[in-house]
């Protein structure tokens, strides 16, 4: 409680919280407009010359560049602006970890988020019309579907890394990638474990787009792809001693989950490993903050949720996964793992 005697304290976390939106648009809309690639090219930009890049006035021009220095990701430099060593990492077109497709993607469904009352009052999501399709993985048009699979590439790409240094998979030898579209996990994982072969399931259109990623980076040797539904086909590939469900099981209620889980299990030989890798709410459930959040971003997108690892535990066990443990690392896509064998 507190001291009704003690000088309040200004609500400055408060304040940044409610306006996390004004922070998240700035960043959208500088890297959909190429700003930062703009900077790296000509560090030092002058604000007439940015404005008259993008067919601007200078005053919205100067407010977006000071904005984006206000959250870090440029300096002043001269009579300009330059990228942080993050904003040149990150969001610069090209670089090998560029993040800005995923900057754009959660931007495309802040509109779900802008009726989360809606989503919180009738238990439905906002970001799809649920009436007119099963999922927001349904038909989309081209370019949104080339911007999420970049997006979850992005997401997917450090999380993977950051599994392979906590996750010994030196004795597996074909893993089975259930819903590994963009094969992020399979590319970082194989290039750690030079013996190791992957193949990705995940709908056609997904393994099309997904073919350039494995292509791009020389893989399609070791990294194979299979179309179909985890959801609808009776099975899943046999043939693996190892599957990954990284960042898939969010998007699904417990039933659902449950089906994939035995649907794992069958395709696996005894003593199997089936690895499950995702932004994970503590079973206390009161944080972590970006698997919270995540999870309430479920709510207006999917039909799923953040689960804690005693949820996958109990799951697992009744699948008939023995030697469950959970695994910790750090990364935006994913926090943790839970891993099991098959009895």
């Amino acid at each position: 409680m507190t001291d009704p005697g003690s000088t309040p304290t200004p609500p400055h976390r408060l304040m940044d919280i409610v306006t996390g939106l004004w922070a998240a648009k700035a960043l959208a809309v500088a890297t959909r407009m190429g700003l930062f690639s703009d900077l790296s090219a000509a560090p030092g930009l002058p604000v007439a010359e940015v404005a008259a890049r993008h067919g601007i006035a200078e005053r919205p021009a100067e407010l977006l560049l000071t904005a984006c220095a206000g959250l870090g990701l440029l300096v002043r430099e001269g009579e300009g602006y330059a990228n942080t060593p993050e904003a040149e990492r990150y969001l610069v077109r090209g670089r090998p970890e560029y993040f800005g497709d995923a900057v754009i993607s959660f931007d495309r469904r802040y509109a779900g988020w802008m009726r989360l009352e809606e989503a919180v009052a009738g238990n439905v999501p906002t970001n799809f019309d649920p009436r007119a399709k099963e999922s927001m993985f349904d038909a989309q048009d081209a370019a949104l579907k080339k911007t999420y699979w970049s997006a979850m590439y992005a997401l997917s790409a450090p999380s993977a890394r950051a599994l392979g240094e906590v996750l010994d998979l030196g004795g597996v030898r074909r893993l089975l990638d259930v819903g590994g579209g963009g094969a992020a996990y399979d590319i970082e994982l194989c290039r750690r474990y030079p013996g190791l072969r992957a193949t990705v399931l995940d709908l056609p259109f997904v393994c099309e787009l997904t073919r350039e990623w494995v292509e791009e980076a020389g893989l399609q040797d070791r990294i194979a792809l299979a179309p179909g539904d985890f959801l609808r086909d009776a099975a899943l590939p046999t043939g693996h001693d190892a599957v990954l469900l990284s960042q898939v099981m969010h998007n699904w209620d417990e039933p659902t989950n449950r089906s994939i889980l035995r649907k794992c299990h069958d395709a696996l030989p005894p003593g199997g490993l089936i690895v499950i890798s995702e932004l994970l709410v503590d079973d206390t459930k009161d944080g972590p903050r970006l698997p919270a959040l995540m999870s309430l971003h479920m709510l207006v997108s999917t039909w799923g949720q953040n689960y804690t690892p005693s949820d996958y535990t109990h799951w697992l066990t009744d699948t008939g996964f023995t030697n469950i443990h959970t695994l910790r690392f750090s990364a935006p896509g994913a926090d943790g793992a839970v891993v099991g064998v098959k009895a």
